[in-house]
């Protein structure tokens, strides 16, 4: 935790690429905590420097109760209410039912603001986003194959976001950059806001432990650098080999960022204002089941 503390004056690309963009999904594979050590670091990275940061915490519908017994405590008179994003069950209706329960009983310490479900059809699409009430910022995870236009146009129409898995627990369950790319473009056509969860706890791609057991296999994992700056690029016109190559760029000197924006390799440059513009309107956060990780890498290499 001591190095999360570090004092530092991040430049404003900087910021306009981080803020907000860490959901913590402590309670998930690989880390796996129990719910009183997940709210508990939650409770501690919403105090310490690096606070503007953070996300939303991520919690299963079926846990809420249990997370509002370990968070009252932290709950502070006054104080920022804490903002959840919610994965819903397979029963969309209880899901809503839940979630509007919750919010009446604990509104003025937590809301369950977002929620994420999965969807495999448009039919699915059309039938989840008819049982949600309006204003839950809802992310749809869907399969990144031969249907992904259509299921996108279905989010379109009904107003929705989308959600892309990036990585997991073993090498298979990353997907190659050439499909990461894809869903972005599909989105950004779609004017999609989306999401990303899993594997993404590294600020540049690199070969890293795929969970943090001792003995853990290592594998090839995407940056969140990478993949939230190619989503920037993409929305100015970039073509699909620039962003491929930014993708799997592995080097922190590739990227040189300043007040006035990023330039990557020396020649192609996207400005602050493009980049908060992505995070608002494209690729609006990642999951992550680590905090501190995350900040840490970005410490090392030099951007905190």
């Amino acid at each position: 935790m001591k190095n999360l503390m570090s004092h530092s004056n991040p430049k404003a690309s900087v910021r306009a690429l981080l803020t907000e963009i860490i959901d913590y999904a402590g309670l998930f594979p690989p880390a796996q905590l129990s719910m009183p050590e997940a709210v508990a670091n939650y409770a501690a990275y919403k105090n310490n420097r690096y606070k503007w940061i953070l996300g939303r915490f991520v919690v299963p519908v079926e846990r809420l109760e249990e997370f509002a017994a370990s968070a009252k405590n932290f709950f502070s008179a006054g104080g920022d209410v804490w903002r959840l994003s919610v994965l819903g069950s397979g029963d969309i209706y209880q899901t809503v039912h839940q979630i509007q329960d919750f919010n009446h009983e604990y509104a003025t310490q937590t809301a369950c603001d977002a929620l994420e479900v999965k969807a495999e059809t448009s039919y699915q699409i059309k039938e989840i986003s008819n049982a949600l009430p309006q204003g839950l910022q809802t992310y749809f995870e869907i399969p990144i194959g031969e249907s992904l236009a259509e299921l996108i146009s279905s989010l379109a129409i009904f107003g929705q976001r989308a959600k892309i898995r990036t990585g997991g627990t073993s090498e298979a369950a990353f997907p190659p950059v050439e499909q990461i790319a894809k869903f972005m473009r599909v989105c950004l056509a779609a004017n999609v806001p989306f999401k990303a969860t899993a594997g993404l706890h590294h600020p540049l791609r690199s070969v890293k432990p795929l969970t943090y057991e001792p003995d853990a296999p290592e594998g090839t994992m995407n940056g969140f650098l990478n993949v939230f700056l190619a989503a920037a690029f993409l929305r100015q016109g970039y073509q699909p080999r620039l962003i491929h190559d930014l993708l799997k760029d592995k080097r922190a000197d590739n990227f040189l960022f300043d007040d006035n924006g990023v330039l990557w390799r020396q020649e192609h440059f996207i400005n602050s204002l493009q980049i908060e513009n992505a995070r608002i309107r494209a690729a609006v956060s990642f999951g992550s089941c680590s905090f501190s990780e995350p900040v840490e890498d970005l410490q090392e290499i030099g951007l905190l």
